[in-house]
C-alpha cells in the first residue's frame, strides 16, 4: 500500500534537500517492472486462446476429411492442412484476399448469419482443369468464373461443406448451405468492416499447385456457441462417444445396407461322391429336423429368427414366429402374432 506523507513530513524533506543533507537522487521513484500489454480498442480480442485452439482442432478434422474426399473426386493426391487460426477485423480479411477469387457465401444454419469460404484462384482453376480432363497444372489466368466453371465449383464446395458438418458434430449439428458464389470481395459484405472474425487458413496442394483456402466466421455468428469452444467441453464430448445426432446418422446409413437373409431348413454332412450321385426322387434326411419344425432365418450366417414356410401372393415366403436371443443355448423370444411379419 502506498504511504501518504503528512504536510510536516513534506516540509522536513524539502528543508533537508535545501540544506544539502539529502540528495534529490535518493527520492527518485523505483522502476516499474510490470509488463504492460498494449490493447487496441479498435480490434478487441473476442476469442480466448483456448477457443482459438478448439477451432483449430475442429478444422484439423475438417482438413483430413477434405483431403480424403477431394483426392477421391479428383483422382489425384490432395493435401489440406490448417496453417493458422487468427482473429482480425472483417475489413482486414477482405483486403487480404485477391480479386477476382472464388468467394462462397455459406449459410451457417442453425447459427444466425453467414460465413465465407474463399478458395485461391490457383486452386480453383487447378480443380476445374482436372475435372475437365486436364493435367491440373492450373493457369495463371485471373479471369472471372464462367457459368460452367461456377457450376463445377458449386459441386466442389457442397462436398466440402459436408466435411465441415461432420467436423463440427461434437459442438453443434451444423447444416451449412451454399448461398452464392462471388468473385469480388467488395460485394461480400456479410458483417460490418469493424466486426471481429475468426479466420481459419488452410494450406491446400492439388498435385503440384499450391494455394490457400480461407474460412471466415464472424464473431456474431459463432457467439451463441462460444461457451462450447473450450477444451473441457470438447474432450467431454469426445468421451461421451455417440450422441443422439450421431446415432440417427448411423441408423440412416445402416438402413440402406444390404444383408443376406437365408431361410435354412436344416443341415447334413454329405460326401462329395454322394452329392454327385444324387438323382431326381432321392430323399435326403436332415439331422435333428422333423416335419413341422420351424426353419431358422440366418442373417449374415447368424441365426436370428425362427419361421414357418408359406406363400405370399404368388411368391414363396416365410413367417417369422420367434426371435433367437441366444443361439448357442436355443433361447427364443416369442413375437406378437398380431402383425404379419413375413419375408
Amino acid at each position: 500500500m502506498t504511504e501518504v506523507l503528512s504536510q510536516d513530513e513534506i516540509d522536513q524533506l524539502l528543508t533537508a534537500i535545501n540544506a544539502g543533507d539529502t540528495e534529490p537522487e535518493d527520492f527518485r521513484p523505483t522502476a516499474d517492472n510490470r509488463k504492460i500489454k498494449i490493447y487496441d480498442f479498435k480490434r478487441p480480442d473476442k476469442f480466448s486462446k483456448e477457443q482459438i485452439r478448439t477451432v483449430q482442432i475442429m478444422h484439423e478434422t475438417f482438413a483430413r476429411l477434405s483431403t480424403t474426399s477431394l483426392s477421391a473426386l479428383l483422382r489425384s493426391v490432395i493435401h489440406v492442412h490448417v496453417a493458422s487460426v487468427d482473429q482480425l477485423t472483417y475489413e482486414e480479411f477482405i483486403r487480404s484476399i485477391p480479386t477476382p477469387t472464388t468467394l462462397a457465401i455459406i449459410n451457417m444454419d442453425p447459427l444466425k448469419g453467414n460465413a465465407i469460404l474463399e478458395v485461391d484462384p490457383a486452386i480453383t482453376f487447378s480443380i476445374i482443369e482436372r475435372l475437365f480432363g486436364g493435367t491440373g497444372e492450373g493457369t495463371k489466368s485471373t479471369h472471372e468464373l464462367t457459368d460452367i466453371e461456377q457450376s463445377v465449383m458449386e459441386g466442389i464446395i457442397v462436398r466440402i461443406l459436408g466435411n465441415m458438418r461432420e467436423a463440427w458434430t461434437t459442438v453443434i449439428d451444423l447444416r451449412p448451405r451454399l448461398g452464392q458464389i462471388d468473385t469480388n470481395p467488395q460485394f461480400a459484405q456479410i458483417v460490418a468492416p469493424t466486426e471481429m472474425v475468426v479466420l481459419v487458413t488452410l494450406e491446400t496442394k492439388v498435385g503440384e499447385v499450391e494455394g490457400m483456402m480461407n474460412f471466415c466466421i464472424p464473431y456474431l455468428t459463432i457467439e451463441p456457441i462460444i461457451g462450447k469452444l473450450s477444451a473441457q467441453f470438447w474432450y467431454s464430448s469426445v468421451r461421451r462417444g455417440a450422441t443422439t445426432e450421431n446415432l440417427n446418422v448411423l441408423k440412416e446409413k445402416l438402413a440402406t445396407v444390404d444383408v443376406d437373409v437365408v431361410a435354412e431348413i436344416g443341415k447334413i454332412n454329405v460326401p462329395v461322391r454322394d452329392v454327385l450321385a444324387l438323382q431326381v426322387g432321392d430323399v435326403v434326411r436332415l439331422y435333428n429336423t422333423k416335419v413341422g419344425d420351424p426353419y431358422s432365418v440366418n442373417i449374415s450366417n447368424k441365426k436370428k429368427f425362427l419361421c414357418r414356410p408359406g406363400v405370399l401372393g404368388k411368391k414363396l415366403a416365410v413367417q417369422i414366429i420367434r426371435k433367437v436371443t441366444d443361439p448357442e443355448h436355443d433361447v427364443f423370444e416369442e413375437l406378437s402374432t398380431d402383425g404379419e411379419d413375413s419375408l
